[in-house]
């Protein structure tokens, strides 16, 4: 099979993992690493990105979302499908290859990209689980967050319960104030740690899709500029939707495919096999 690979060279070289850094992922459901992209690349991708962000945001696409998000936040899906110098940021080997090694597979296949803006003012995500809305029958989910410019908690940085992930689905809810209420007590209740990190332009954090977080407000004065790519273990396969939410996502990022079969539709490109 074809592996979608970025033209980008810079992008493909390879990000080394101490043993440590893998285990503690696994540990925590969650890791801060520094410098996944260097400065000098995301100043060449961050314009390229924010140009995808403006146009849609001409264009008012709901993009099929169930949900209204625009009071959290901006967020545009597979922004590698609308340009193709993203597509080469998207389909980044390193990044992909960080994925895999994190979860512990030979390969991982794109879920989805966002490009995830918090304008100044903008309200805390709720927290929540994001494997909640994904109809994939493995527990082999990650999601990379790269912010783009420098930023401090005020700005919106993510908060992570240490170790959530290991109960999979705790609260069949999808992202509300009653849904983070809800989880924030349950964080409370079962002694999750919770942590919270300030990172530079190109540094990343990694979650699991059953981890709950959650994020600061941007109580700064500047838009919270974040990309973010979704990955998967190749081989999941495709379950049957049991909430509307599932079933949007199977018809949206799925398309034409049936529970029961491979998650790999043409959405779905192989972006690194060991």
């Amino acid at each position: 099979m074809t592996i979608h690979a970025s033209s980008t060279a810079g992008l493909n070289s390879i990000y080394s993992l101490a043993s440590d850094q893998i285990r503690s992922y696994q540990e925590d459901g969650h890791i801060l690493l520094r410098g996944v992209a260097s400065r000098e690349e995301v100043q060449w991708f961050r314009p390229r990105i924010k140009e995808v962000v403006e146009r849609a945001a001409l264009q008012k696409d709901s993009q099929k979302r169930i949900e209204d998000y625009t009071r959290l936040f901006f967020q545009v899906t597979n922004i590698w499908r609308l340009d193709d110098k993203v597509r080469d940021i998207v389909f980044s080997r390193r990044f992909a290859r960080i994925a895999a090694e994190l979860m512990g597979v030979t390969g991982v296949r794109l879920y989805h990209d966002q490009a995830l803006f918090k304008p100044a003012g903008g309200k805390p995500t709720p927290w929540h689980q994001d494997q909640f809305y994904w109809p994939l029958d493995t527990p082999n989910t990650i999601t990379m967050w790269m912010p783009m410019i420098d930023l401090t908690e005020e700005m919106g940085t993510m908060l992570f319960a240490n170790g959530s992930h290991k109960g999979g689905p705790l609260l069949q809810q999808s992202i509300s104030e009653k849904a983070g209420a809800d989880f924030q007590e349950l964080v409370k209740e079962r002694g999750f740690p919770v942590r919270t990190y300030a990172l530079d332009a190109g540094d990343a954090t990694f979650h699991a899709g059953w981890t709950v977080h959650s994020a600061h407000p941007n109580t700064s004065g500047s838009m919270r500029e974040v990309l973010t790519v979704i990955y998967y273990e190749d081989g999941a396969r495709i379950v049957e939707p049991d909430t509307d939410f599932r079933k949007v996502d199977m018809e949206v990022f799925h398309p034409g495919q049936k529970p029961g079969e491979a998650a790999a539709s043409p959405l779905n490109p192989l972006l690194y096999d060991r």
